[in-house]
């Protein structure tokens, strides 16, 4: 244990969650100089339409669109699949996922979590279907995936739609189905944070011919030939520089999983026996991509809140994230417009105030991760 003796942070430059996976610079030189050579710079090039059937390959579904950023592939789909009236969200999300509702003029209705998979519930699922619900949002929230076929079966009784957002959840199976299958369609980010980055950008993956040829008009004005427009469309295409980082990236895809798990394992040696501390586990029959690192901070076991823990690591240039704090339904517009949301919430309400991500990636190596350890076990009141 290395304890601290000066007025300086430990670790000199600060440490996020999510600094950026970068791979072999010199693909990706090499794909922008073709890019610049062709002329075409975006409008669905040949770098979008490879880095497409490259991803849809990776995950075994039949289509891929991908769109400029994940919150439009989310509005996309939304409006893509029909959804309309409410629909059923859970509170425990980045923003995003209902902002991509409420900007559209659907009511997000917030349902609690399943403590065990930080889901979703099920169970809470059925109990907020109104006549007014038109659909099923569901979030693999750290990569771990929703109870797809409890949330499939409620959808196929009450007559709903179902997307997920999957922006976590890029890599990882379920009964050994790779996310991207699931619903009527999935969404995932490639924000520069994310496991598999395009700078920005995201996709819908679905198995669905007909709204996937939807979705591809929809991205571009609706656009379905040169004067031709069939449908309300958006600018939500990708350019061809994202996909050129997109298609770099793709191929360092399983080194980056590889220093993810490192780093989960390290993480788990290393806050074994420190009471109050819980780390989130990983099914290993399922693939993962092992993308957050997630604890759990017990206020009576550890001697102290979450909050003090994190601004302890703050002090240290340890940028943990609340992530997500303090739910949906707590921020604006959605506690103004739904002040009663909490009373349905307790799930949430109570994780959300435990839950910590800690820093990881491939720009972390097993000894930043164990100095973030050692502040988090002399954080603990009475740690000798």
């Amino acid at each position: 244990m290395t304890r601290r003796t000066g007025t300086e942070p430990r670790i000199p430059a600060p440490l996020h969650v999510g600094k950026p996976n970068v791979g072999d610079l010199t693909k990706m030189y090499e794909l922008m100089q073709g890019m610049f050579d062709r002329g075409w710079l975006t409008n669905n090039g040949p770098l979008v339409i490879e880095l497409e059937r490259r991803l849809a390959e990776y995950l075994k579904v039949r289509h891929c669109i991908l769109t400029c950023n994940g919150t439009v592939a989310l509005e996309l789909a939304i409006r893509g699949v029909g959804m309309e009236g409410e629909v059923i969200v859970p509170s425990m999300t980045f923003v995003a996922s209902a902002h991509s509702l409420q900007w559209q003029g659907i009511r997000p209705v917030f349902c609690d979590i399943d403590r065990r998979t930080y889901c979703i519930d099920p169970e809470q699922i059925e109990r907020h279907i109104s006549e007014k619900t038109t659909g099923i949002m569901g979030v693999h929230l750290y990569g771990r995936p929703c109870d797809v076929t409890a949330i499939r079966r409620i959808a196929d009784r009450q007559g709903l739609r179902v997307i997920y957002d999957a922006c976590h959840a890029l890599g990882v199976s379920e009964g050994g189905t790779m996310i991207g299958n699931f619903g009527d369609c999935e969404v995932f980010s490639f924000h520069a944070t994310k496991l598999f980055n395009t700078f920005e950008g995201g996709a819908v993956t679905t198995n669905d011919d007909e709204l996937a040829e939807r979705l591809k008009f929809m991205r571009n004005f609706g656009f379905a030939g040169e004067d031709s427009v069939v449908y309300i469309g958006v600018n939500g295409k990708m350019p061809e520089i994202c996909a050129a980082m997109g298609l770099t990236n793709l191929d360092s895809l399983g080194a980056f999983i590889e220093v993810n798990k490192r780093n989960v394992d390290a993480y788990a040696r290393c806050l074994d026996g420190i009471a109050g501390i819980e780390l989130m586990p990983f099914d290993t029959r399922e693939a993962n991509n092992f993308q957050y690192v997630i604890i759990e901070v017990d206020e009576a076991a550890f001697g102290t809140t979450r909050d003090a823990l994190y601004k302890a690591l703050r002090v240290e240039n340890i940028l943990a994230r609340r992530y997500f704090y303090p739910g949906c339904h707590q921020m604006e517009p959605y506690r103004t417009i739904y002040p009663d949301a909490s009373a349905a919430l307790r799930n949430t309400e109570e994780f959300s105030s435990r839950v910590l991500a800690l820093p990881t990636g491939t720009q972390v190596s097993v000894a930043l991760i164990e100095t973030v350890c050692d502040v988090i076990r002399e954080s603990k009141p009475g740690a000798q």
